[in-house]
């Protein structure tokens, strides 16, 4: 397999392809889950388009960072909400299978949060 000289990935690493086993990586959510995680993401969403409208509108450059730095958090909360998720289920289960790969992909994401 070839490797992207700017991410140490190769090529289906990057698109999502799993390098051991040849598929797509994906994980299993209940739909209790998703629907969290979706609604979590719909009202960022909605944070997303207030920006854009107050741009539209002109307003306050304080008021807009404001609400910027609200969207910023709500998005930092799901992403805090993910990881730990993936530390819990995703990467425990890798690392008691003898995965030690699954030890270093963390390691590259929280690299990735920690900047």
């Amino acid at each position: 397999m070839e490797e992207n000289n700017t991410t140490g990935k190769t090529a289906e690493e990057n698109a999502g392809h799993c390098p051991h086993c040849g598929g797509v990586r994906t994980t299993p959510r209940d739909d209790a889950e998703k629907a969290k995680l979706l609604n979590r993401l719909s009202r960022i969403e909605g944070q997303i388009r207030g920006l854009k409208a107050m741009v539209e509108a002109d307003a306050y450059c304080v008021d807009i960072i404001t609400q910027g730095a609200a969207a910023a958090a709500a998005l930092q909360a799901f992403d805090r909400a993910l990881l730990l998720r993936h530390i819990d289920t995703c990467v425990s289960r890798d690392l008691a299978a003898g995965k030690p790969e699954a030890a270093r992909e963390l390691e590259d994401l929280l690299k990735k949060l920690l900047k």
